[in-house]
């Protein structure tokens, strides 16, 4: 990053956490008076969401800013337009034009470069954690809109689907197989399942408010069950916003966002996602870098398999020992039996007695 850059991010991630100094509460403490007694005032503290998150979350910004700064001084890999790739190789982001074209020797990166790189994307993924652990408490923390309460079906069953529905409600229930029997191909498809199962969870929560029953939102299935079904959603949940760290935001957390109106949750929630998507592009921009490595790895290696069968190919044989002439990269059964034709053609034509020694040759030949 730019020193220029780097100033700016900076002012700007200060302008945006200053906020968050004023928004206090109350809480109790012990004061002495000048006669020794001791009483109990209430003093002003910084929430304590935020003196929890804001100095993790300001952490967890350093070492992404650090990251970016050790990149600066590798010098293994470089970057070009693609408009000025005279190669016009096919790339791995084709429909990100905009995006610049990774640069690796031909060889490929060196061994120590590469284990930096993989520690790096380690240290990244962490980070990334870390931040989308933050933003999920805090969203879990904002209350759920009206709006969106009065926009969902009566009952799990409608949200989910019957196919899902049956899915998550057999008596052995396996996440890991769920998910591989369901069509995540499309991030289209990994949303709209990420929106049926926080919507069916906002439903059974509902419903196991109103357990007695007078509302239209009770249902005659247990409370047990209803929990245990819960809890496997969520269990989905949680391993799809894992698997697809770069998925959009729901429609449940468009719906909060949209409508909160606390002021130390939405910083939290915005901080937490600039966090969360810059590591997300580090992380993307690294595995560039590996992908490239890769291919040059391969290319390199196959150069190398065609060099050596190349010097295979041209080693001395016992023809070549003979005098025969063959040329050893053409050589091929049509061209031997067209040389022995050749040269049976030529002792035909000789006279059957000479006086000049019999050569060892056709001796060999005869044999």
């Amino acid at each position: 990053m730019a020193p220029e850059r780097k100033a700016r991010w900076r002012k700007e991630m200060d302008w945006l956490l200053s906020v968050t100094d004023h928004i206090v509460e109350f809480v109790p403490s012990q004061q002495k008076s000048k006669d020794g007694t001791n009483m109990e005032i209430m003093v002003t503290k910084q929430r304590k969401d935020l003196l929890v998150n804001i100095p993790g979350l300001r952490k967890l910004d350093t070492l992404l800013i650090d990251t970016l700064d050790n990149f600066g001084q590798e010098q293994e890999f470089w970057y070009v337009s693609k408009n000025d790739d005279p190669e016009n190789e096919s790339s791995r982001r084709e429909g990100k034009w905009w995006h610049p074209k990774v640069k690796v020797p031909p060889n490929g990166l060196s061994e120590t470069s590469r284990r930096w790189l993989l520690s790096e994307k380690e240290a990244v993924s962490q980070v990334l954690k870390a931040a989308m652990a933050i933003n999920a408490s805090v969203l879990s923390e904002i209350e759920v809109p009206e709006s969106y309460i009065d926009s969902l079906p009566k009952n799990g069953r409608s949200s989910l689907g019957d196919s899902i529905y049956k899915s998550i409600t057999v008596e052995y229930f396996d996440p890991a197989n769920f998910l591989s029997s369901m069509d995540l191909s499309t991030e289209h498809k990994v949303l709209d399942l990420k929106n049926r199962i926080e919507a069916s969870i906002i439903i059974w929560k509902r419903k196991m408010h109103h357990k007695e029953g007078k509302s239209s939102w009770g249902s005659a299935v247990s409370i047990e069950k209803r929990e245990l079904f819960e809890e496997r959603v969520e269990t989905i949940l949680h391993l799809l916003k894992y698997r697809f760290p770069g998925l959009p935001q729901s429609s449940l957390d468009i719906s909060k966002i949209q409508d909160n109106k606390d002021i130390g949750h939405a910083i939290l929630e915005s901080y937490s996602r600039i966090i969360e998507s810059l590591a997300f592009s580090i992380l993307s921009r690294i595995e560039d870098v590996l992908h490239a490595d890769r291919l040059a790895q391969s290319s390199s290696s196959n150069s190398d398999d065609d060099a050596t069968r190349l010097s295979s190919a041209e080693t001395p044989t016992l023809l070549d020992f003979m005098g025969w002439g063959i040329d050893p990269l053409k050589r091929s059964s049509i061209d031997m039996e067209n040389l022995f034709k050749v040269d049976s053609d030529k002792k035909a034509s000789k006279p059957p007695v000479s006086p000049t020694p019999r050569p060892p040759i056709p001796e060999l030949t005869d044999n």
